[in-house]
């Protein structure tokens, strides 16, 4: 068994409000073509949290690759109780509906969210159980997921825990792989 804890931006540090964003195309194009490398070389397990954005997006594309790949299981763990629930209908709703979708869905806090301390014990169980982790972080933009990203590198120290770093230069090789796989396409209609 290997687990996988994958998270990153949220949409606004992106500035992804709509499904219809081209940024998002390109967001999920990068994610399936690393969760299918992953997969193929043995994660079995997804487990990452419920935030909008790349969390969301994360359990999007991963849901879509379960019909190719049945042997994919599907984790979101948040970090308390009554997560999301100061988000508007709409996020709320995709939030629900996501959690319903998902193999396995629980708040590592049964309380709601009382301070900070619970962040950190969120932290320190997706560290404690997953076997890598993939941040779509980049270390010159700040953004939430620096937290992340420090947590990791600490737990580093003291043991062996593989990270990816999806960063903007790879987001934007992706989106020019992207363009010309479209531009080909359309060459050859």
């Amino acid at each position: 068994m290997s687990r996988l804890w994958l998270t990153g931006y949220r949409s606004y540090e992106f500035g992804v409000f709509g499904t219809q964003d081209p940024k998002l195309v390109v967001i999920k194009a990068t994610l399936k073509k690393l969760l299918i490398e992953k997969i193929e070389n043995g994660v079995d397990w997804l487990i990452t949290g419920g935030q909008l954005g790349v969390e969301q997006w994360a359990v999007e594309v991963a849901l879509a690759l379960k019909p190719t790949y049945p042997e994919l299981h599907v984790a979101m763990m948040t970090p308390f109780a009554e997560f999301g629930s100061q988000w508007n209908e709409t996020n709320q709703a995709t939030y629900a509906q996501l959690s319903s979708r998902v193999d396995f869905h629980r708040a590592v806090s049964s309380q709601p969210y009382h301070g900070p301390q619970q962040l950190r014990n969120y932290q320190e169980f997706m560290l404690t159980h997953t076997d890598e982790a993939v941040l779509v972080y980049d270390l010159e933009v700040t953004g939430k997921p620096q937290y992340d990203y420090r947590a990791v590198v600490r737990y580093q120290e003291q043991h062996p825990y593989p990270l990816t770093l999806i960063d903007m230069d790879w987001l934007q090789e992706s989106a020019n792989e992207y363009q010309e796989n479209l531009n080909n396409s359309s060459q050859n209609e």
